[in-house]
């Protein structure tokens, strides 16, 4: 079963794609939307078009987004948000079932602790996916951990 997850920014998207396979957890691809400086408006149309062409790809069975949180930047929040409308809809449009993930459900379901550091969450990355977890970007780490998350916490009939 493959499984994408999705870390959703303003000018940078992280993704990360994995396989489920006999208990399993394998790396299949991860990377970054680099969203150009362009209007937002436009920068929405390049990631639905990425977007969708990592579906056509990899044709996951199943995807994850991380929701929003955000104290203190109301216009960071709001543009994210965009982002993850777009997101949201490429899934739907897609027919791909997904689940929305807060950051402190995504950090329990990989590093066992809501309050885990980017550095725990990305070692824990590493040893899920046999991979080296550090020297990525947030953003793909993030991803990669989402799509971890979304392999424990999905009903059996999607995983």
């Amino acid at each position: 079963m493959i499984i994408l997850g999705i870390d959703p920014g303003t000018t940078r998207i992280g993704y990360g794609v994995i396989e489920k396979k006999n208990g399993k957890l394998f790396h299949v691809q991860s990377g970054i939307f680099n969203l150009p400086p362009l209007s937002l408006a436009e920068r929405l149309l390049v990631l639905d078009r990425e977007l969708q062409g990592l579906i056509t790809s990899y044709r996951p069975r199943i995807a994850g987004v991380e929701k929003i949180y955000f104290s203190s930047n109301q216009k960071t929040a709001i543009d994210v948000a965009q982002a993850r409308g777009v997101i949201l809809r490429v899934f739907s449009f897609s027919s791909l079932p997904f689940f929305e993930l807060t950051p402190l459900e995504v950090k329990l379901a990989v590093a066992g602790s809501g309050r885990a550091s980017k550095q725990a969450v990305a070692r824990m990355v590493g040893h899920f996916l046999q991979i080296s977890g550090t020297g990525k970007l947030d953003d793909v780490t993030d991803a990669l951990a989402v799509a971890i998350a979304i392999s424990h916490h999905a009903p059996p009939s999607h995983v």
